[in-house]
């Protein structure tokens, strides 16, 4: 009689040379379906590994049950079926990177679509990076000018900040990252424009644009246009997150525009849905929050090599900022630019609600020179905000007030601008200084503006010694400040 000790024994040396690794490597695909499946036979697999079908398809790896494991496919194009055999990598999902992504279109898997060729001098990395600490960030100190008047005096943006662009449709969110883009034109700063779930015209559009004005070169988009799949619209701005700090790690300063985190929270609701996860808050699942305060962690400004800006974009139904992806990312990140319909629809351009939009870095974001010309800007708003509502119910104003309301109208009128007209630090320092000092106080106020850019124009082409002096040093001196009521003096007396 054979004991149960001596089969045991023979099992264990016949099992000896088998590697049993190999079995665990190995799953069988059990369900397909809305580009997904579920895979048997995995159970060793992380959450975030690639896999590979037997047919060629690869698979990203979002969830973790009790007896399966659900991947999304990466590519829409290869048929998966059931009772295909899928194989572990032990690695997660990366994408090449390299400088040669300037001036490129690329897709949510980091393959060129502009028909350029193939990138060159590519690196690969993880879509999912380890995010640096505290100890290795330093303070926000230097300013990003966008060339936006309204924004770089009122909501300055700082080099490593990450700033909220929020309103409603067709108020101008893209055009405003779009400008900041074109700004930093010679500023030796590089950007990374993320189109999420837009239409291709769009991007096109905005390629042509770039390519006009000169500063698709030091740009890299990449796009996962609405027709594509929930999995592309999820991963399009870990990709360009991992291009920022490739960049960042060479010692650049990096600009990223997602556009918008709108359409990546619908996206990962999607995918979230039919894992079958447990829906939160207007459907979304719990981890929402995590998943958009992980990206946004991935800007700021390092001790070592350079730094990201990130100017997310999201859009609000009927201005309503209460909703849920609009506050998570509120609180996510270091202010908000509010873009106002009301104010749209009234012609001011850029639309932005200077009270609700908000910089918590600041002063320390601006030059000397701005900041000691917009002491008092944002009190004039605020004082016109309040005196417009008491003005519309027929109320008599004092001489006072009339004045204040003026001094209003004026400054909203003169933050105007148009698209794509960007303006150097050292012309809304200037502009800002006739405005400050009240020397076209009391006249109409698009004659006014009017005389304030002529003023501008009359400073950087007459007395261009003391504009570059502003431009070098960011600071107009006591000894540049005389010289400047100066110069105002002779240019109304020329002008009047």
């Amino acid at each position: 009689m054979i004991k149960t000790s001596d089969l045991e024994v023979l099992f264990e040396k016949a099992l000896q040379g088998i590697d049993t690794k190999e079995f665990e490597q190995i799953g069988t695909v059990i369900k397909v379906g809305d580009g997904m499946c579920q895979i048997y036979g995995l159970q060793s697999v992380v959450y975030g590994e690639l896999v590979l079908f037997d047919g060629g398809n690869q698979g990203i790896v979002l969830d973790l049950g009790d007896d399966h494991v659900t991947a999304f496919f990466l590519h829409a194009h290869i048929v998966v079926v059931e009772g295909e055999v899928v194989k572990r990598t032990g690695g997660s999902f990366k994408v090449g990177v390299g400088s040669s992504m300037l001036g490129r279109v690329v897709n949510a898997l980091g393959k060129p679509i502009d028909e350029l060729g193939d990138l060159k001098n590519v690196q690969e990395r993880s879509i999912d990076s380890e995010i640096p600490g505290i100890v290795e960030r330093s303070p926000v100190n230097e300013p990003l000018q966008t060339g936006i008047m309204a924004i770089d005096t009122l909501v300055p943006i700082g080099r490593g900040q990450r700033e909220l662009i929020v309103g409603n449709r067709n108020t101008g969110k893209t055009s405003i990252a779009l400008d900041a883009i074109i700004n930093q034109k010679g500023k030796d700063t590089v950007c990374v424009y993320v189109a999420i779930g837009q239409r291709q015209v769009n991007v096109a559009r905005l390629m042509h644009t770039l390519q006009e004005y000169d500063a698709f070169s030091y740009t890299s988009i990449v796009v996962a246009d609405a027709s594509e799949s929930v999995l592309n619209k999820y991963l399009a701005p870990l990709v360009g997150a991992t291009v920022a700090e490739f960049l960042r790690d060479e010692g650049r300063d990096v600009l990223i525009v997602y556009d918008d985190l709108s359409e990546h929270a619908i996206a990962y609701r999607e995918m979230s849905l039919l894992m079958r996860r447990s829906p939160g808050r207007e459907a979304y699942p719990g981890d929402i929050f995590y998943l958009h305060s992980h990206l946004l962690e991935r800007a700021g400004k390092f001790l070592s090599g350079g730094s990201i800006t990130a100017l997310p974009i999201v859009q609000l139904q009927g201005d309503d900022l209460t909703a849920y992806i609009p506050t998570n990312l509120i609180s996510i990140t270091d202010g908000q630019i509010f873009l106002d319909t009301h104010l749209f629809n009234s012609g001011i351009r850029p639309a932005i609600n200077s009270e609700l939009s908000v910089s918590r870095v600041g002063g320390a974001a601006q030059t000397k020179a701005i900041r000691k010309v917009t002491r008092s800007l944002r009190l004039d708003l605020a004082q016109y905000s309040e005196l417009v509502g008491f003005s519309q119910f027929g109320t008599e104003l004092d001489i006072v007030s009339q004045r204040q309301l003026a001094r209003g109208s004026l400054a909203v009128e003169l933050l105007k601008q148009d698209t794509l007209q960007t303006r150097s630090f050292v012309d809304q320092a200037l502009a800002l200084f006739m405005f400050q000092n009240g020397y076209l106080d009391g006249k109409v106020k698009e004659l006014a503006v009017t005389l304030i850019w002529q003023y501008v124009s009359y400073v950087k082409n007459l007395h261009n010694d003391v504009y570059e002096v502003i431009l070098h040093s960011e600071d107009i001196s006591t000894v540049t400040e005389k010289q400047l009521h100066q110069y105002a003096q002779d240019f109304l007396l020329l002008n009047t």
